[in-house]
């Protein structure tokens, strides 16, 4: 629990990430930044260690990973991540879905990386596009329809995805709902084949995670709906960044949705801090908590690209962070930027997250 006693010992900066003068902030904090802290004041990078065994951060590019659907119409997205309470796949689907899916286990949220097309669903069609985050019902049914090859990073929670409590800026910040995008009805007559196939997507039942409905009218016939339990697409650009001039906030002011053990933020970009003497880059830390995957959608730190469809993994327990080297430039350059160029989508877990095969084969830190 938190205490209103705050203990400051040996040698401190007397702000909160500033002021350094040579030492290195490393963050061992409680609940994602938000419950009992301690800064420790360190004389070397705590991110300069070489790891044997399982916990160890992994970076992979998305563009070397091959989902299925890539290249094959009836493919399927590829399991990256996973634990009781969300899976984490990527999808780089390049044709029409010749079938229907449902994603029976939990909702589905789904950021655009790449691409453009549109949605066919049960509630109506849904264009998206790059920067889109796409929100998809447990149980919805749904096919996607791209106009050029994509790349997804899908998120399946096991409970409901929602818009995170409103704080002390009120409902529309930082995620203001009434920007999302709603899909009207319209309803698909039947196009003359014999059945229509609707893939249930589920946890392995004797073996398999694939149920096959076939149905003899198309699927997506509603006339009419109503209610508070709908897809919804949300553009990164309707975001609003919450910042500071004197300190760098922790990551929960940039919260998206949250489901049980579920939290998405969106780190976009931003004014750069102004007061001299501020840390600019993200404190290291090893967050005790929680897991974390980065997903770099673009942008720049300080003149340094960001790359593209990089996603990293930082298991809790583990210190991850800015290189030294990037910290120092950040410093250096404090009067030559003026803004953070970033675009990172960030999933923090409660539960450790297990990465697959696929991904362990593909660790860049490996090769």
């Amino acid at each position: 629990m938190e205490s209103f006693v705050h203990l400051s010992k040996g040698t401190v900066p007397k702000r909160v990430h500033a002021d350094l003068d040579g030492l290195k902030d490393d963050e061992l904090g409680r609940g994602g930044f938000t419950g009992r802290f301690a800064h420790l004041y360190r004389r070397n990078d705590p991110t300069a260690y070489r790891s044997s065994g399982p916990l160890r951060p992994i970076d992979v590019l998305a563009g070397e990973l091959k989902p299925s659907d890539a290249g094959d119409a009836l493919g399927a997205p590829l399991l990256m991540f996973s634990n009781a309470d969300a899976q984490i796949s990527l999808s780089r689907r390049s044709a029409e879905m010749p079938f229907w899916v449902r994603h029976v286990d939990g909702d589905l949220l789904c950021f655009v990386h790449e691409g453009t097309g549109s949605l066919d669903t049960e509630f109506g069609p849904l264009r998206y596009r790059a920067g889109d985050w796409v929100y998809l019902p447990k149980a919805c049914t749904w096919r996607q329809l791209p106009e050029e090859p994509g790349t997804w990073l899908m998120i399946q929670a096991t409970d409901e995805f929602r818009v995170p409590p409103p704080g002390t800026l009120g409902r529309h910040f930082p995620f203001d709902p009434s920007q999302v995008t709603i899909p009207d009805p319209a309803p698909c007559d039947d196009d003359g084949r014999e059945s229509y196939e609707v893939r249930l997507v589920h946890s392995p039942i004797d073996g398999q995670d694939t149920t096959t409905l076939y149905y003899e009218h198309h699927p997506l016939d509603v006339q009419g709906w109503r209610g508070d339990n709908f897809p919804f697409t949300f553009n990164i650009r309707d975001y609003h960044v919450v910042t500071s001039d004197s300190v760098h906030l922790p990551p929960t002011v940039h919260l998206f949705m949250q489901a049980t053990g579920v939290y998405v933020m969106n780190f976009l970009p931003k004014p750069a801090e102004g007061v001299p003497g501020t840390e600019r880059t993200p404190w290291y830390h090893r967050n005790v908590d929680f897991d974390e995957i980065a997903f770099f959608h673009g942008g720049s730190l300080y003149g340094i690209p960001m790359p593209p469809g990089l996603i990293s993994h930082a298991p809790q327990g583990v210190h991850h962070g800015a290189p030294e080297k990037a910290r120092e430039r950040a410093r250096r350059k404090f009067d030559d930027y003026h803004s953070v160029d970033w675009q990172v989508i960030s999933i923090d877990t409660r539960r450790r997250l297990t990465p697959s095969p696929e991904v362990l084969a593909n660790d860049l830190g490996q090769h």
